[in-house]
């Protein structure tokens, strides 16, 4: 197994992981307006109590989204910088993919449904399985929609902070602590890394989410719109 630095700042949660071999240690920090100067210090942290210096790890991990703008930006540059510093490839990890895999370890779900409080009125959400593999399989890819028009298949274990922001649509509940934490994001990263699937540091990017959909959902609005004026003519 690879040494993974991993940072996760996409929620009000922010964590660092190191994962080296089969053990992951890491620091949480709550509180969104302290992340940018949270994470550092937390590094520092892990790599002293491992005995460790940055080149000694073989590639930074960062939680690339969906989640909040700020927060996915932050991670994303401070991976950047310690890549470069480091001359260390990068390995962006899907935050909605950590929270599958975190309620997958912590209640044992075989089906998960991810949800995320995209603020606005809004989730983000995406529906997986697990099977052998601790890498999660996608059932159904990750989208931006209102809390109303969330639609899992079957009956998933659905998990995230987005079950408690707008309770009176997931009438049933769920595991709303289950976050994007650093310690999934390492252990993903260290997959996505044996499989040699890493970005250099000026390719890594975060993943907005909102943007992509709104775009999609304002082509598929004129597109409604001239089927029905086709229609009415």
């Amino acid at each position: 197994m690879p040494t993974i630095l991993a940072i996760e700042t996409s929620s009000e949660l922010a964590s660092c992981a190191l994962l080296r071999g089969e053990t992951v240690i890491s620091r949480v920090s709550s509180g969104v307006r302290t992340h940018s100067q949270s994470v550092l210090p937390m590094i520092q942290e892990l790599l002293a109590e491992a005995g460790i210096a940055l080149k000694d790890c073989d590639a930074i991990a960062f939680g690339s989204g969906p989640g909040s703008f700020t927060g996915v930006r932050t991670a994303c540059g401070i991976a950047q910088g310690l890549a470069f510093g480091g001359n260390l490839p990068v390995v962006p990890v899907v935050t909605l993919d950590a929270m599958a895999l975190a309620c997958h370890q912590q209640h044992g779900a075989g089906e998960v449904l991810a949800v995320l409080d995209a603020r606005m009125g809004e989730v983000y959400w995406a529906q997986y399985r697990f099977a052998d593999g601790a890498a999660p399989e996608m059932v159904l890819p990750a989208a931006l929609s209102a809390p109303e028009a969330v639609q899992p298949q079957g009956a998933p274990v659905a998990c995230g902070n987005g079950l408690s922001a707008y309770a009176a649509a997931f009438a049933g509940g769920g595991h709303a602590a289950v976050m994007p934490h650093a310690e999934q994001v390492a252990q993903l990263a260290a997959l996505a890394f044996a499989a040699g699937q890493t970005v250099t540091a000026a390719e890594a990017q975060p993943l907005y989410l909102r943007n992509k959909i709104a775009y999609t959902q304002a082509e598929r609005r004129d597109m409604a719109a001239a089927k029905a004026a086709e229609g009415g003519a």
